[in-house]
């Protein structure tokens, strides 16, 4: 007969008559899996790069002086059998944990004044003792302070890409206005979004919109390359006195009433008339036979529409027109052709007009227009722009400015969309990047925008924030990991400071070293997290669903007063997932 899943001798007995067909799970697993994935004391198999205690040691470390003549490595960590069991730690008040020993290796280099060469020098390796690190009771709780402690599960919005709207709110007309956000496990938030007047803008860490091309600029695209990364390109070829030969988009015309006759350019016929509606049937049978393959558009169909890219006089290479700029012309007041862009195209011998595929329909201008607002025209003045949004007083450098734009998205050590976040932008921006890329690359930024436009015209659908698709939980040792992180951040700059001050040929790693920051943050987080709460011992069916519970609060999560109604409703997707009952009562509710 089976045995209950802790082992003990007492035996199961079952007196239903219908048989179990599934063994009891272990209700609190998800507790213990992931703080022994952290601390890595299980069974587990040799952590992954980037998990656990050993993830984070790798994150911080190497840390060098500012001079770079010595780096400080991580070789590795052990943690040591605890002092007290967990009765004894009850009785006597105290926390129940283990001494955590890394091991560390100073590496000393000799620096050649005249070639700079770097020589090594000295290489010290010591374990160093960097405070307690608690463990778990078998039960899932952990001991502080003789009192048993269950840190709750968080959850919280998956890092990732998402597409909203306001609802019509934001504008007295209830127009939709379309918004975009890249969340990032960490680092800074990137928002695109939509005014009321069809401009695309972008903004970092909620800070002062800046126009969306300023961003594509400072990427190192040229106003040609982001009218072909968002616009088709057709071509307008002139037929002499006739008109303009393009070609034929069947699909286009379905319900619309053209303001000319379409004329089929091989054979002259017209296949619409205007001012009559081209009905769906209509649209099928010229699809069906495929004969029509170019219109015959008139003289001044072409007056309003944008060049895809700069038309220039190969001779004396003189710009005629730049990409994205109106091609228009001018009439006196008797009506006679006087100029335009157009008109100039036209004198110069240019029979084949590149222009963007625009028709304010399936197509907006929305990018063309936001390019011709936006007074930056070069990568040195728009890096110059984010820098005055994102460092304000500051005089900024092109130097300065480069540096900070390239720490805001494309650093390791700043920015990180972790494996979901990337796993999550390849799924709705159908991009083929590795788990592996953790920071954004100029294709992704480019593609969001290209969605964000996409729904402005009516394409694709926007995102459910409430959808457990759109969440993830972040269980305990994820939240140690993190808090850790930040002890040890902390930790770096007291060291970076000690060994530019020190004489490093004498010291060993140990006299480096403070943990302090690390252990205060360790304690600080089950001492006074919100996530850290006091066991509900009322029974023992409370103590279980205690350790299964879940939270919007804590850290990087909601606020209480912030939390509106829509958050703390039952969705569809928490069906069969989540107990919609098992919710405080009060303020804390949902």
């Amino acid at each position: 007969m089976a045995q209950s899943y802790l082992g003990q001798k007492r035996l199961r007995r079952y007196y239903g008559k219908i048989r179990e067909v599934i063994d009891m799970p272990n209700l609190i697993e998800v507790q213990k899996s992931s703080y022994d994935l952290f601390l890595k004391s299980g069974d587990q198999p040799q952590p992954l790069d980037g998990e656990g205690i050993k993830g984070v040691f790798q994150s911080v470390f190497p840390i060098k002086d500012f001079n770079e003549t010595s780096i400080l490595e991580f070789v590795g960590y052990e943690l040591e059998k605890p002092k007290y069991d967990v009765e004894e730690c009850q009785q006597r008040d105290m926390t129940y944990s283990a001494p955590l020993k890394v091991t560390l290796r100073l590496i000393v280099f000799d620096v050649d004044e005249d070639t700079g060469a770097k020589s090594v020098k000295d290489i010290k390796e010591q374990d160093v003792f960097m405070g307690d690190m608690p463990l778990m009771t078998p039960n899932g709780t952990f001991v502080v302070n003789g009192t048993e402690r269950v840190i709750v599960s968080q959850m919280h919005r998956s890092p990732g890409v998402f597409f909203d709207h306001d609802k019509g709110k934001t504008h007295s007309s209830g127009k939709l206005l379309f918004a975009c956000r890249i969340i990032p496990y960490r680092g800074s938030w990137l928002d695109f979004e939509f005014d009321a007047k069809d401009m695309v803008y972008a903004r970092i860490d909620r800070r002062r919109k800046l126009p969306v091309t300023t961003l594509l600029y400072a990427l190192g695209m040229d106003q040609d390359a982001i009218m072909n990364a968002y616009y088709d390109t057709v071509h307008y070829k002139s037929e002499k006195g006739k008109g303009w030969v393009t070609k034929f988009f069947p699909e286009r015309v379905r319900g619309t009433r053209p303001t000319y006759d379409l004329v089929d350019a091989a054979t002259g016929e017209i296949i619409a008339e205007a001012g009559k509606k081209v009905t769906p049937r209509a649209v099928k049978k010229l699809i069906d036979e495929g004969k029509v393959t170019e219109l015959l558009v008139p003289f001044d169909h072409i007056v309003g529409k944008f060049v895809a890219q700069d038309i220039i006089n190969e001779e004396t290479g003189a710009i005629y027109v730049e990409a994205g700029d109106e091609l228009t012309l001018e009439y006196d007041r008797d009506g006679e052709l006087v100029g335009g862009s157009l008109k100039e195209l036209m004198d110069a011998g240019f029979t084949d007009i590149p222009v963007l595929d625009i028709d304010n329909i399936n197509v907006g201008a929305y990018i063309r227009n936001t390019m011709a607002a936006d007074k930056n025209m070069s990568r040195q003045t728009a890096l110059m722009d984010i820098y005055r949004v994102m460092r304000p007083g500051e005089p900024p450098t092109l130097e300065a400015a480069s540096s900070l734009f390239d720490t805001l998205f494309f650093d390791r050590e700043r920015y990180d969309l972790s494996a979901v976040g990337r796993v999550k932008m390849n799924m709705r921006l159908a991009l083929d990047a590795e788990d592996t890329v953790r920071t954004l690359r100029k294709e992704d930024i480019v593609a969001c925008v290209k969605a964000l436009v996409e729904l402005r015209d009516g394409k694709g659908e926007i995102d459910d924030i409430d959808h457990l698709g759109n969440r993830r939980v972040r269980s305990v040792g994820e939240l140690m990991e993190n808090q850790y992180r930040v002890g040890l951040l902390r930790m770096e700059r007291a060291i970076k400071e000690r060994m530019s001050s020190v004489e490093i040929d004498t010291v060993m790693p140990q006299d480096l070293i403070n943990a302090k920051p690390a252990a205060a943050a360790v304690r600080e987080f089950f001492g006074s997290s919100q996530l850290s709460q006091f066991m509900d011992q009322t029974n023992p069916l409370s103590e279980v669903t205690h350790k299964r519970r879940l939270s919007a609060l804590g850290p990087g999560g909601l606020t209480r007063e912030r939390a509106g109604f829509e958050v703390r409703d039952v969705h569809a997707t928490h069906y069969g997932r989540m107990c919609p009952i098992e919710t405080p009562e009060g303020p804390n509710i949902g």
